[in-house]
């Protein structure tokens, strides 16, 4: 014998008592709603923080105006020497020293070159083409540790060929020559540890 219907020919809700809504379930939902709500918030943060990256492109841009500054700046000095060395050719100390600051300037304009392409791989992707890199080997960046020793092993160097050219061109006593050696040997020594020792 089938059971009577009940008033109005509706059925209860499932899960309901007496026809009333299930308070268990409504703060169920709701807490889920909630977690939802911090889901997508913090999957649009982290989205934002990603996008954030590419303000590495000014830095970028910048060092790489900086290293064109610096060779077109190298150019200009040897176009407008050449003509004093073809006139003496001769291997004095003035001439020797107009090399060695060319070779500082490119080296400089290298250097900010290095950085640039260090920031680019590491913040905003390597450059590649067709799945292979454009870059030579010893320029691709793995992690910070790897543009620091490149940028630092540049300084080093142009520290160096700067101290050269001083000494080239240096006509006061030996001291001062002395004393600017003895400085850029404990930058350099100072940066050799940081790069063996550093973090």
């Amino acid at each position: 014998m089938a059971d009577p219907p009940r008033e109005g020919g509706e059925a209860p809700p499932t899960g309901s008592v007496n026809g009333g809504s299930s308070e268990p379930e409504a703060a169920t939902a709701a807490a889920v709603g909630a977690g939802n709500a911090r889901v997508r918030l913090g999957g649009g943060f982290e989205r934002a923080l990603s996008l954030s990256r590419v303000v590495i492109v000014v830095p970028v841009i910048v060092l790489l105006l900086s290293a064109m500054s610096s060779f077109a700046y190298g150019t200009d000095v040897f176009v407008r020497s050449v003509a004093s060395v073809v006139k003496d050719p001769e291997l004095t100390g003035h001439n020797l020293g107009f090399l060695l600051l060319l070779t500082d300037l490119f080296l400089v304009g290298a250097t900010l070159m290095i950085a640039a392409f260090g920031f680019y791989d590491l913040f905003i992707g390597r450059v590649e083409a067709g799945g292979l890199s454009r870059l030579p080997g010893w320029l691709r960046m793995r992690d910070l540790g790897d543009l620091k020793a490149r940028v630092i092993s540049m300084i080093i160097l142009v520290a160096g060929v700067t101290f050269v050219d001083v000494a080239v061109e240096s006509k006061g006593g030996g001291l001062d020559t002395l004393y600017l050696g003895a400085a850029v040997a404990l930058v350099i020594a100072a940066l050799t540890a940081f790069l063996r020792f550093g973090a």
